[in-house]
């Protein structure tokens, strides 16, 4: 994990303890009272599907170690779209081969590698839609014959077309179950190869200018596409998360590429070996091209993807929109990446009509502030403005771009909280803003801050979800916060990893997602290298768990196979049926390679495992969740 903040920002343990304390003496009665009078500000509109009565109505399933993905009593789940199937491009549909031996030409044409975020987009008729979504990063002992042995520019391209983000048409059969539609006109594949625009204050900078690029307006590709977002005009949001690890940095790197964790350990996944671009001695403002909000028209497969510049530059997770009541769009989005930060864009110009079209450079203009939460339970945003505080060229930056491009130093500059990986961000339909932060292991580390009075979760190994409510509306520049659950294990004889879980356990919670009848749905991501181990021995596999937010009640909905991480959650329009990811089922401590302890979806013997969307519907036709 990703590592370089070493400013002295306050972090969010540090500020924590009076709202903990409150936490952990009043419970969870008291947490959940409102933290400001008036009325909450709305959310974006969403479809709501029609019914009353409780959040939460279906039976807990059970911690499990099986194979296989468990779902409630009077639910089922099926398998749908795993990596390698043929996204549905009309004249290229490449079947899967078991054996790993697809060219690299044909995974372009075919689902990427580890599904991550996703959202489902309505087509007319009410029977079908897209569905786009992102894979991460690859596991080449997977992607490959022979994984990494013979490595070669084949093996290089074929990585970076599993990578990005794929949109495919998906339909519901009369037997209520569903099926990618192949051909497909909206089926596309967009890769680390794809031709993408820049777009907003760091447009053609210097600092995205390269020799391929000289004018510094047309980046190539997009990679390790986590959290998503959708835009109220209908467009969707793909996040590039740790692209530090794609790079081969100098042996001696400089403050600015420190900063971003580009130095000489890079290249991880060795494409520099074979593609110069991502040999950062070579093109030192190739990684600068990375780490971007990109926006995509998933209507339009021929549509330029184009990365939005004013929502900053990080190692975004996520990129949650809601809407001001004077119609402007606000996106928040959090940074996988310990010790870094919170962001909240807002735009300058309402939200038009027209759709996609009338909307395609709504989020250029507008402001990005970073986030301070108070140990007072009192929070403020703060402007990356160029010229304004700290953020002048005496300082570093230059002009508006550079700060964008330095996200992270202006946050520094700023005194910005420094967060334990903040993740997902859900509003929900009262307007509270949830923020998931799976884990902090390094806290106490040497150069870290040690546990102490203000920090009682030494290593906060089980993570907590924190919330808070802007003050007047969703660009207010103030907020008040508390945490919404602390996680961990109740059972755990280790005090700090205890948590204060209402309901079932669960730990590093990730995925975040607040559907349209208020229900929260929280996905973990605990590490193959601890699950079921240690203080983790009796969570079994990663989980999606249902919550009320106004009781704190936590039901464990969904336990996937075993290694996975369990992600992307989105529904049809008539809250009936839900789309889960399946990440990486059968992962090895390592990460990177080898069948590992699955054979999910296809159970295979000696077969592969594939990540793969899950579909989940009750089978008598109600709401998810019911």
């Amino acid at each position: 994990m990703e590592d370089s903040n070493r400013s002295s920002n306050p972090s969010i343990h540090e500020v924590s303890l009076p709202s903990r304390r409150t936490v952990l003496r009043g419970g969870l009665g008291g947490l959940l009272a409102p933290l400001a009078a008036g009325a909450a500000p709305q959310p974006a509109a969403g479809p709501a599907p029609a019914g009353t009565g409780p959040l939460l109505g279906f039976r807990s399933v059970a911690v499990s170690t099986e194979d296989r993905v468990t779902v409630p009593q009077g639910y089922v789940a099926q398998a749908l779209a795993a990596w390698g199937e043929p996204v549905g491009l009309p004249g290229r549909l490449p079947p899967f081969r078991p054996d790993a031996s697809n060219t690299a030409a044909e995974q372009e044409a075919q689902l990427g590698m580890h599904h991550d975020g996703m959202h489902f987009f309505a087509l007319e008729g009410g029977r079908g839609g897209l569905l786009a979504m992102n894979h991460e990063y690859t596991d080449d002992g997977l992607l490959h014959p022979d994984g990494f042995r013979t490595w070669n520019a084949e093996k290089v391209r074929k990585s970076q077309a599993a990578h990005g983000v794929s949109v495919i048409e998906v339909r519901q059969q009369p037997d209520g179950g569903w099926q990618v539609v192949r051909p497909s006109r909206w089926a596309r594949r967009i890769t680390a190869r794809t031709p993408m625009a820049f777009g907003g204050p760091a447009a053609g900078h210097a600092l995205l200018r390269t020799a391929a690029d000289p004018a510094g307006l047309r980046p190539l590709g997009t990679l390790n596409n986590c959290g998503s977002g959708r835009t109220p005009w209908g467009t969707y949001l793909t996040c590039e998360e740790n692209f530090a690890f794609y790079f081969r940095g100098p042996d001696r790197p400089g403050g600015h590429e420190a900063r971003w964790g580009i130095g000489p350990t890079g290249g991880w996944f060795r494409w520099h070996e074979h593609d110069e671009r991502f040999d950062a001695r070579r093109h030192p403002n190739e990684p600068n091209r990375f780490g971007w909000v990109v926006e995509i028209d998933p209507f339009d497969p021929a549509s330029t993807p184009v990365k939005r510049t004013a929502l900053g530059r990080a190692a975004h997770e996520g990129a949650t929109v809601a809407v001001t009541r004077d119609g402007r769009a606000v996106v928040y989005s959090g940074e996988d990446a310990r010790f870094e930060y919170l962001y909240k864009f807002v735009s300058r110009d309402r939200i038009r009509p027209g759709g996609r079209r009338g909307n395609a450079g709504l989020l250029d203009h507008g402001t990005l502030y970073a986030a301070r939460f108070g140990a007072d339970g009192s929070g403020r945003w703060l402007p990356l403005v160029h010229g304004q505080g700290p953020l002048t060229a005496a300082n570093g930056f230059a002009d508006q771009g550079e700060v964008l491009v330095k996200t992270r130093q202006a946050s520094d500059r700023l005194g910005a909280t420094r967060m334990d990986r903040p993740e997902w961000i859900a509003v929900a339909a009262d307007g509270w803003v949830y923020c998931t932060l799976t884990n902090n292991s390094a806290r106490g580390s040497v150069g870290q801050p040690p546990a102490d009075a203000a920090n009682p979760r030494a290593g906060n190994a089980m993570g907590h979800i924190l919330r808070w409510q802007e003050a007047g509306d969703f660009d207010g520049l103030r907020f008040r916060w508390n945490h919404f659950v602390l996680a961990g294990d109740p059972a755990n004889p280790r005090a700090e990893a205890r948590g204060n879980v209402r309901g079932d356990a669960f730990a590093c919670p990730d995925g975040l997602w607040a559907d349209a009848r208020g229900v929260l749905w929280i996905q973990t991501d605990m590490s193959a290298a601890v699950m079921g181990r240690g203080e983790f021995a009796r969570l079994g596999h990663n989980a999606m768990l249902a919550a009320d937010p106004r009781t704190g009640e936590v039901r464990r909905f969904l336990v996937g196979p075993p290694g996975c991480e369990v992600t992307g959650a989105t529904m049809a329009p008539d809250g009936r049926t839900m789309f889960v990811n399946i990440q990486h089922p059968g992962e090895n401590p390592s990460e990177r390679g080898g069948t590992g302890r699955s054979t999910w979806p296809d159970h295979r013997p000696g077969g592969r495992p594939r990540s793969a969307t899950v579909v989940i519907r009750r089978l008598d036709g109600g709401l998810i969740g019911t």
